[in-house]
């Protein structure tokens, strides 16, 4: 009897490119359903939680999906969390577009608005820097970069689906996710609190929460908490940071191209090789169409609840998928970058306030 065929080592396989096994089975719709069924559920559960204590639902959804993590190790669920935190998150992106419009960017003026778009610039560079600073990769610090400088999850699921998680991973994701959401919270509880402290008008105050909070809802939240007109200016302003979202992919999918190029090995390992990811071409589309033909109130709602929706459940699937030992093994020097644009974010909002 001859002796059956040894496996090869994969010691040396540090990117899963080498497919010395065979080939996985092609998957059917009933191996999606158990995982997505499971996140459904969770998605429901961090709703309700956020309708009866006013929490953020995408922080409700983080947090349950970390304490649920042990569920992880069921492969029966793998299929559908993979398909949530790729798949959804990338649809999710896609639907953003209806919500915006190019005409927001022109409301805002001139002035404003390069001053906007220098604070963005600003942000990212320094989340990268304090990357580098703190020994980490470079794309950790773009990610929470990008994410504050842009417009916190949403913007982080973005960037995070053009670094991929064989560059960034599900615990150092989870970390920048974290933060932000936390940071965000934060920020709409005491920005407004402050403007008022330093005497700032109307106008003053609604830039300063509309260019230095993270998240969408918690930034226009925060404008009119301090008065109307100030919630219309931080409406605009934060929408018109939304508004940039498409250009600043862009140029990071260009910068992560030529990187990755750089480097044979890891060569067209993120989906660039080929141009624009089809998920941001997505996003301009509906945003061009939305600019000169408005979609109907009722469709543009129902788009930016199921939008809301994709993306909660590509949150949750990415905390479940966590490493925990990993994640609690990093300690608070991984938050570096968030806090650092945070604080950079705010001050040079602050400063642009007085100028405008």
């Amino acid at each position: 009897m001859t002796e059956p065929a040894r496996k090869l080592p994969m010691a040396a396989d540090l990117f899963g490119e080498l497919q010395l096994t065979e080939p996985e089975r092609k998957k059917s719709v009933r191996d999606y359903v158990p995982g997505l069924g499971f996140v459904l559920v969770v998605a429901f559960a961090a709703l309700w939680l956020s309708e009866q204590y006013g929490a953020p639902a995408i922080l409700m959804g983080l947090l349950i999906g970390l304490a649920m993590n042990f569920v992880n190790r069921d492969d029966r669920l793998a299929a559908g969390l993979n398909f949530s935190s790729q798949t959804l998150l990338r649809w999710g992106i896609v639907l953003i577009g209806t919500q915006i419009t190019f005409s927001q960017i022109m409301g805002l003026g001139i002035t404003p608005f390069m001053a906007l778009v220098g604070i963005m610039i600003a942000v990212i560079f320094s989340g990268i820097l304090t990357a580098k600073f703190l020994s980490q990769d470079f794309r950790f610090g773009l990610l929470a970069g990008g994410a504050t400088a842009i417009c916190g999850a949403s913007a982080a699921l973005a960037i995070w689906g053009l670094i991929g998680d064989r560059r960034i991973n599900q615990s150092q994701f989870t970390i920048v996710l974290l933060g932000i959401t936390i940071a965000s919270a934060f920020a709409m509880t005491f920005y407004p609190t402050i403007a008022s402290f330093l005497e700032l008008n109307d106008e003053q105050a609604g830039f300063l929460i509309g260019a230095s909070i993270h998240d969408v809802a918690q930034s226009i939240g925060g404008g009119f908490s301090f008065s109307t007109e100030a919630g219309e200016i931080a409406t605009i302003v934060k929408l018109s940071r939304v508004t940039l979202l498409a250009p600043v992919l862009i140029l990071i999918a260009l910068v992560l191209k030529k990187t990755d190029d750089s480097q044979p090995e890891n060569s067209g390992k993120i989906g660039l090789r080929n141009g624009i990811p089809w998920f941001v071409a997505g996003f301009l589309i509906l945003a061009g169409i939305n600019s000169y033909f408005p979609f109907p109130e009722q469709i543009s709602q129902y788009a930016d609840r199921l939008a809301r929706m994709l993306l909660l459940m590509a949150v949750i699937a990415a905390a479940i998928k966590s490493d925990m030992a990993g994640l609690l093994s990093h300690g608070w020097r991984s938050f570096g970058p968030v806090i650092v644009t945070t604080a950079i974010s705010f001050s040079l909002a602050l400063l642009a306030a007085y100028f405008i």
